[in-house]
C-alpha cells in the first residue's frame, strides 16, 4: 500500500495521487500511477523528482510530466548516484542485478527470449 502521509493525515487530506516505481499489485484505495520505469534506484525520472515540484497527471491523454526547466534536471542528474545494493548475496543479490524493469516485463534478463518449451503432443 501508498499511505498518505502522517503528517498530510493531521492536516486533513483524505486522498492524494500517488507515483511509484514500486513493482506491486495494487493497492486498496485512492489515485496510483504503478510502474514508472525505469526505476529511481537505476537513474529514472522519479530519482530526480524534489520536494515542491509540480508533477501534472492527465489521465485521459496518458500524460505524466514533471514540470523542472530542463537544465534543473540536467543538474540533479549529474549530482545523482545511484544507491549501493542492500544485498550483497543470494536471492536479493541476483534480482537486484537481473531483474528486468517494468515495461519489460520484470522477469530475469537470462530468461528472456528463451521461448519457452512447446506443449506435450497428446497421442
Amino acid at each position: 500500500m501508498l499511505p498518505i502521509p502522517r503528517r498530510l493525515l493531521q492536516q486533513g487530506v483524505t486522498d492524494m495521487v500517488r507515483i511509484s516505481d514500486a513493482r506491486m499489485s495494487g493497492t486498496s484505495y485512492g489515485t496510483c500511477v504503478l510502474h514508472v520505469a525505469p526505476e529511481s534506484f537505476a537513474g529514472g525520472p522519479l530519482a530526480l523528482v524534489r520536494d515542491g515540484d509540480l508533477i501534472e497527471l492527465d489521465v485521459p491523454n496518458r500524460r505524466l510530466d514533471l514540470h523542472v526547466p530542463p537544465k534543473e534536471l540536467e543538474r540533479r542528474r549529474a549530482e545523482w548516484q545511484q544507491p549501493e545494493p542492500v544485498f550483497t548475496r543470494g536471492y536479493g543479490k541476483l534480482f537486484g542485478r537481473h531483474i528486468t524493469q517494468a515495461d519489460k516485463g520484470c522477469d530475469f534478463d537470462f530468461l528472456a527470449g528463451s521461448g519457452g518449451a512447446p506443449e506435450p503432443a497428446i497421442h
